[in-house]
This record gives C-alpha cells, structure tokens and sequence, in this order.
C-alpha cells in the first residue's frame, strides 16, 4: 500500500475484526466512512472480550464464587466468540448485518 493510500471498506472492515492492532490499522489506515459500521461492531465485541478476559483473572483468585463468575464469564466468552465469528463473515460478504444482542451498541458516530 502506498502513502496516501487506503484499504477498501471490506479490507477495512475484515481486518478490523482480527485483533487491537487489526482494529487501530482499519482505523487509521482504512475507509473509515465505508467501514464504520464494522470499525464500530468489532470495537463493541473487543471491548466485550477484553473486560471479560479481567474478570476471568479476578474470579479464579475467589475460592467458591469465582468457580460461579469462571462459568459464567466461559459462557459470555463463547457468545462473544460466535458473534466475533458472525461479524467477520458479514464483513468479508460486505453486509451490514448486526450481531445479536450488542449489534446495536454505538461507540463510533
């Protein structure tokens, strides 16, 4: 890719889904306008996995309630997973097609 020049809104919206550094690349070096809806779903997933990720670490040092808050957290994690998985297809069809439950959680305007 040359300065100046930016990935197309599938690019962008595919590589925002694959990681933090996925997601901040598409940010700044993508069509943001093109890929917003994308940019936005995954940020929303991320952040999902991310706080669910520290509270998985902050109940396995709780003996008998952190086993109760570990089940849980397993299975948030697993929906946030399918819908990870939900997003990358809608955004490698090119489609605009929210995920359930957090699909209509706006952090990007």
């Amino acid at each position: 890719m040359r300065k100046g020049q930016k990935m197309d809104a599938k690019v962008t919206g595919i590589v925002s889904y694959l990681s933090w550094i996925g997601w901040i690349i598409a940010f700044f070096a993508g069509d943001k306008e093109g890929a917003k809806f994308h940019l936005n779903q995954s940020l929303v997933i991320m952040i999902g996995m991310t706080v669910l990720s520290i509270l998985s670490v902050v109940a396995g040092v709780i003996p008998v309630v952190g086993l109760i808050i570990s089940l849980v957290v397993g299975i948030l994690s697993l929906a946030l997973f399918v819908f990870w998985i939900m997003g990358l297809i809608a955004a490698c069809k090119q489609e605009e097609k929210a995920v359930p439950v957090i699909g209509n959680i706006q952090l990007l305007k």
